[in-house]
């Protein structure tokens, strides 16, 4: 794996990070890892997500054709 070095990171960001990784459970270490692999990783989009836990229960069955016939309009006046 590669190492990087970080130069000239101010105090109070460090001191934030240190804060966060605290706060999650983790090292500063770690934590800037989580946070580097999050910013570089695609993003997927809320249909996706719910796409993939449907397909991973077993999916739905819609009906192969769909109803095209006219639909009349409401009318609210009496």
């Amino acid at each position: 794996m590669a190492a990087v070095t970080i130069r000239n990171l101010p105090d109070e960001t460090l001191r934030a990070l240190k804060k966060r990784a605290e706060q999650s459970g983790r090292s500063t270490e770690a934590e800037m890892r989580m946070i580097l692999q999050n910013a570089v990783r695609p993003r997927r989009g809320m249909g996706t997500v719910l796409a993939e836990i449907g397909r991973k229960h077993g999916g739905v069955e819609y009906p192969k054709a769909r109803n095209r016939s006219l639909v009349r309009p409401v009318n609210f006046e009496s």
